[in-house]
């Protein structure tokens, strides 16, 4: 693990961790997870399986002290590490697509899916949710989705134009 890529996805996480502070809470208490898109950066940077789950952890711990949802922390921790997971593999069977910003975009959505899917699952099981699943599907995990693409997107971008300006080379190639 890279010390420079390390420092780099904490500061990504600490930029993540303020925006998820700043989103409020919606319908159910449940709020926009801003916080994927950057952990979803962070993963394209660092490409290490030891990385993936280091920053699920951290992504996870840092919304589950933020979350708005009653009973919502360790949903929150599950679902960053699962969703994680999921962009990890989803990153390595997309390498030799040249697909550029559409790629990071259908990371990002699957991403965004899988970690408010298994949001909810997990809050549904532990403490029950504060609204039916479906709707809480639809108000909240579908419409982060698209957001994030966009978001994470914007991220990736700057990132890599920040990279290219100070001469980093963290080899971040989507």
């Amino acid at each position: 693990m890279n010390l420079r890529k390390n420092i780099f996805i904490a500061l990504l996480l600490a930029i993540g961790f303020i925006m998820h502070q700043i989103v409020p809470g919606t319908l159910g208490s449940m709020k926009f997870d801003l916080m994927l898109s950057f952990i979803f950066v962070a993963l394209m940077i660092n490409k290490d399986f030891k990385s993936t789950i280091v920053t699920a952890l951290l992504g996870g711990i840092i919304t589950a002290m933020t979350t708005t949802f009653p009973g919502g922390q360790i949903a929150n921790i599950v679902d960053k590490i699962i969703a994680s997971l999921a962009v990890y593999f989803l990153i390595y069977l997309l390498a030799n697509v040249k697909m550029g910003q559409i790629k990071i975009g259908i990371i990002a959505f699957i991403g965004t899916v899988v970690s408010g899917s298994v949001f909810l699952y997990t809050a549904l099981f532990l403490v029950g949710l504060p609204a039916p699943f479906m709707a809480l599907f639809l108000s909240i995990v579908i419409p982060t989705s698209i957001t994030n693409i966009f978001v994470t997107i914007t991220i990736y971008n700057i990132v890599k134009m920040a990279l290219k300006v100070t001469k980093l080379d963290l080899a971040m190639e989507i």
